[in-house]
């Protein structure tokens, strides 16, 4: 029996909130826009990693592998310290946006590698070295070093090199909704015995200065090792400890003589344990064991190769022995999590594959994170508190003081990027639904609601600047979550999922037509498109060079919204005719935009140059003629993803779409003829629409399909390699801008310089890319054959060279021939050393030529979709051993 299932379930139905408490607490608070209440700005110097252990946070709360309640009023998190640091180890450790080569980046090591979707069972490692963290030396030579080095990280400073260092497993089982065990297990694989510092301590997210609260919460102290905490909406949890640790008591204050050199307002206050730690200062210990934060102190001396174990139970009742099964609880609850991820990866055969799966999940439930941010409070300040500079009243986000944030969300990464990102948002959600098909489509819809959307129709991007705009992904992944969900019910779709999600996308694409399409010749700009540093400038300020961009990409991602807007009208049509009217009208859009791509305003300007067979972004100066930008890069590829197959059955009972298709088809001919096989029946009686018939995608195919330009070892280059001998440049009012193959991190300061479009390789857009060939194949069947490699001389069908590109992408983390897995290159430590070489890190993108990881380190979040591909292979390859692929 799949109990974890039945746990889904009963949450499903609101029988027992079993996901009311997990891993929400974030990875870093310190350095967001939400805590930012500067006159300029400046969100990463305004609250530092130094600052972080002595300021009281105003929106949110971070630990180390910490859990909360899914409203953050109880925080519960973990602490140590190796006797040698200048600080207590309570948060991670990481560079700014502007301290480091290639902007922010957390320099610690630490894994997530289990996780079922109820919290029920977790399971994280942190490696804590046993000498003194080299936090000076990271941040000195990342500052040293230029954009074309590489960045310095905690692995490369040799403190790991003796294995002089702590393993600290991280575990958290629930016996009940508010009935959780937590155990550290503390490994010493130095070779000496070494003492540490361990301190699980809980807190209350500070609430009392909002004027909402009429009450405080408390923590207390009782007999027998144990914390009670009250607070007056949840009531009493509490909490026992294994042994006998020392347990000392403080509050979430801020130290205001610390921080601002000003008069402190409490006299408990927040870094009252790490200054009676390091110092034996106990000024600022409340002696009456009562508080709003508290620490139980362990100090436990490992011998080399030992172990020692720290446990303790959160409950919301009183018991007599409650460690007494705290064994049995975490071994059913792995037991049961086996078994959960057993029936999800039945068709899985290899071990190795398997592993890298599970903790692709394991990092994307373990990404989750309560996210509290009220724009107008924001900009306004709290009652009776200091108020905010006047400067934000006109600066970031003020046109967005609607939106109230009080949720739990999918973040790309809870240290790098700890705020949700509205096109990476729609590609977690993909993988996730076959993990929790209903938090997936919970937040698919959660920013469709009206305290997200702006009241204009656009969706928020992220906080540093809501106003920019994201490629439009969201309907796409609408409707793979509904389709995901709809076989796992046994054919049962979602309709209200569907439908409440359609009637908000239509408010997004209006907002784009009118918006992004200024003239009304359906071609679109987008600005940076999530693509940072793809184009010679800033694709965002292109007006600065006085004239506008025509974006091959910005027009082709409309022309994809269309398409899935019209498939999930007609899916709806199983539940409602009426929506055969609403198909209508995205196909016409459809068209339409298909042929401006090839007319520009009837000016015979198109986005599509025959002579190179490659899409580009067309640059109109004025007073000058339009410069065609011949960039190779995923830009030219973009139009691929418009396409979607549709059978027969989906539309012969909708009289009013046939009717007014065939009515169209006869009046436009030469729309029609631009990108339909419509007339034409396809494999399985499948029509099919696309931007892309036989030869612009083979021109297209051809050369994303060569080594020599876009296919890599490891997947799909975001540039051409080509570019690398060949850059382009082009003069625009006097300067001379240009674009070279990078397949590492950025050259470029552009977009503060820490991500790379111009050569690595991404996952959103290669599962795009897989996706869609699929669907091309789903209307050719096997009639339809590319060369693959370009220059190879041999041919494959689209659905094997798309199977093909996922394998690539696979190999990635896959160990080869000689056991290195390439995201980590040649690092000797993390091949074959035996505590690090199972270890799975999901990078933001990836070396173009090497495959080495690069960017945020735990962006599990898009990167994540390596399970839906390991899925996807294992399930339609009917191989016994999947995994012989990748070492041929």
């Amino acid at each position: 029996m799949n109990i974890e299932k039945i746990r889904l379930k009963e949450d499903r139905n609101k029988e027992k909130h079993w996901k009311k408490w997990g891993p929400y607490l974030t990875d870093r608070q310190w350095g967001t826009v939400r805590e930012d209440y500067s006159p300029d700005g400046a969100a990463w110097e305004n609250v530092t990693h130094d600052d972080a252990r002595s300021k009281a946070y105003r929106w949110g709360e971070e630990g180390i592998g910490g859990i909360s309640d899914y409203r953050q009023r109880l925080c519960f998190s973990w602490a140590f310290w190796n006797g040698k640091d200048s600080m207590i180890k309570e948060r991670l450790f990481g560079l700014t946006g502007n301290q480091g080569n290639h902007g922010e980046d957390v320099k610690e090591l630490y894994y997530y590698l289990d996780a079922s979707p109820t919290h029920s069972y977790m399971k994280m490692l942190y490696k804590y070295p046993q000498a003194a963290f080299p936090y000076q030396e990271l941040l000195d030579e990342n500052l040293r070093r230029s954009k074309k080095d590489r960045e310095y990280e905690i692995i490369d400073t040799g403190i790991f090199d003796e294995d002089a260092y702590f393993d600290i497993f991280l575990e958290y089982a629930k016996a009940d909704i508010e009935d959780i065990i937590a155990k550290a297990s503390i490994h010493n694989r130095g070779k000496e015995e070494a003492t540490i510092w361990v301190m699980p301590t809980i807190w209350f997210r500070k609430t009392w200065f909002t004027g909402d609260e009429p009450f405080m919460p408390s923590l207390s102290l009782l007999p027998k090792n144990r914390v009670k905490a009250f607070n007056p909406k949840s009531g009493n949890y509490i909490f026992t400890f294994s042994e006998q640790p020392d347990i000392r008591f403080c509050d979430n204050e801020t130290n205001r003589e610390r921080l601002y050199h000003i008069g402190n307002q409490k006299k408990y206050l927040k870094d009252a344990i790490n200054d009676f730690l390091i110092n034996g200062d106990t000024h600022h210990l409340n002696p009456n064991n009562t508080g709003t934060k508290a620490a139980a102190i362990y100090k436990l001396t490992i011998p080399a190769g030992g172990k020692v174990e720290v446990t303790l139970r959160m409950q919301h009742f009183e018991s007599q022995d409650p460690l007494s099964d705290a064994g049995q609880v975490l071994k059913d609850r792995i037991n049961e999590t086996d078994f959960f991820y057993g029936e999800l990866q039945e068709k899985v055969k290899e071990p190795e594959l398997k592993i890298i799966q599970r903790q692709a999940y394991a990092g994307m439930l373990w990404t989750k994170q309560f996210y509290y941010y009220n724009v107008e409070r924001w900009l306004e300040g709290d009652p009776g508190r200091y108020q905010p500079p006047q400067e934000r009243k006109r600066g970031r986000n003020s046109n967005w003081r609607h939106l109230q944030n009080y949720d739990i969300i999918s973040m790309p990464d809870k240290w790098e990027y700890p705020w949700y990102a509205a096109w990476d948002l729609a590609f977690h959600c993909i993988p996730l639904a076959r993990l929790d098909s209903d938090f997936a489509k919970d937040q698919l819809l959660l920013l469709l609601n009206d305290w997200y959307m702006h009241p204009s129709g656009q969706m928020p991007a992220y906080e540093w600047n809501f106003n920019d705009v994201n490629p439009p992904v969201h309907a796409y992944a609408v409707q793979r979550v509904f389709q995901i969900d709809k076989k796992m019910n046994g054919g049962k779709g979602d309709q209200e999922f569907l439908e409440r999600a359609m009637h908000k996308l239509m408010l997004n694409f209006t907002w784009w037509v009118n918006q992004k399409d200024d003239d009304g010749k359906n071609i679109f700009e987008g600005g940076f498109l999530g693509l940072d540093n793809i184009s010679v400038f800033d694709r965002s300020h292109a007006d600065k060079l006085f004239g506008k961009l025509e974006q091959a990409d910005a027009t082709s991602w409309m022309a994809m919204f269309c398409l899935n807007m019209l498939r999930i009208s007609l899916d709806l049509c199983e539940f409602n005719k009426v929506y055969q009217y609403t198909a209508t009208k995205f196909l016409e859009h459809f068209l339409y935009i298909a042929g401006a791509m090839n007319n520009i305003s009837g000016e015979n300007i198109s986005l599509w140059d025959e002579e190179d067979g490659f899409f580009y972004d067309v640059l109109h100066l004025t007073g000058k003629d339009p410069k065609v930008m011949k960039v190779k890069s995923i830009v030219g590829i973009t139009p691929l993803f418009a396409v979607e197959p549709i059978r027969e059955e989906l539309f012969e009972n909708l009289p009013e779409f046939k009717k007014r298709l065939d009515f169209f088809f006869k009046e436009k001919p030469k729309l029609a003829a631009l990108v339909s096989n419509w007339i034409q029946p396809g494999h399985d009686k499948r029509r099919l629409f696309s931007l892309l018939r036989g030869h612009r995608m083979k021109s297209i195919l051809h050369k994303m399909l060569d080594d020599k330009e876009f296919l890599s070892p490891y997947g799909i280059r975001s540039l051409s390699k080509d570019h690398e001998k060949n850059p382009y440049s082009i003069r625009l009012n006097g300067s001379v801008f240009s674009v070279k193959y990078a397949p590492g991190e950025s050259e470029t300061t552009m977009f503060g310089g820490n991500s790379n479009w111009r050569g690595p390789i991404w996952f959103p857009i290669n599962y795009l890319i897989i996706e869609s060939l699929k669907k091309f194949d789903f209307y050719y069947g096997g009639n339809f054959s590319i060369e693959y490699p370009t220059g190879s001389g041999k041919f494959l069908t689209l659905d094997l060279i798309a199977r093909e590109l996922s394998l690539r992408c696979i190999k990635l983390f896959l160990k080869d021939k000689n056991g290195n897995r390439p995201i980590y290159e040649n690092s000797e430590k993390m091949q074959s050393d035996p505590h690090f070489q199972d270890l799975i890190l999901f990078y933001e993108y990836f070396h173009g030529d090497n495959g080495r990881g690069l960017g945020a380190s735990h962006q599990t979040g898009w990167t994540g979709l390596v399970a839906e591909m390991i899925y996807k292979v294992s399930k339609e390859s009917n191989l016994p051993n999947v995994a012989t692929l990748f070492r041929r």
